[in-house]
């Protein structure tokens, strides 16, 4: 059991860090979207990348993509003006969160623990 918990919180950590990024764009100032309409008319028809990770967010609630070759599956919601997920990956539950997402550009970040936790910057393509 412990072993199992152990490689699930690994593989999290890994997955999370691998958004993490430090660029040109951490120097300029992200603008926080506040509503789930807002939300909606950034991902819509349009799919967020970083090194080895795609996802949709579709409007209705799915997350479906690929990283690091194993799928991608998941719920969203928008409360309280966070992003709220359950996210799984390769059949581990990476469990639910609620996120501050913020744009620039092209540049979607997403920060965990309402804003208080680590951040992944994606982009939308």
């Amino acid at each position: 059991m412990f072993c199992h918990a152990n490689r699930v919180l690994t593989v999290a950590a890994a997955l999370l860090t691998s958004f993490v990024s430090v660029d040109a764009t951490a120097a300029e100032p992200f603008d926080v979207v506040s509503s789930r309409e807002s939300f909606v008319s950034l991902v819509q028809g349009r799919e967020l990348r970083r090194f080895g990770i795609r996802l949709t967010v579709s409007p209705d609630g799915d997350i479906i993509g690929r990283a690091f070759g194993s799928e991608v599956t998941g719920d969203w919601d928008w409360e309280n003006g966070y992003f709220c997920r359950d996210l799984f990956w390769g059949g581990e539950d990476l469990g639910f969160n609620c996120q501050l997402v913020q744009v620039n550009g092209e540049t979607l970040r997403f920060t965990t623990d309402q804003g208080q936790g680590i951040y992944a910057d994606l982009t939308l393509r």
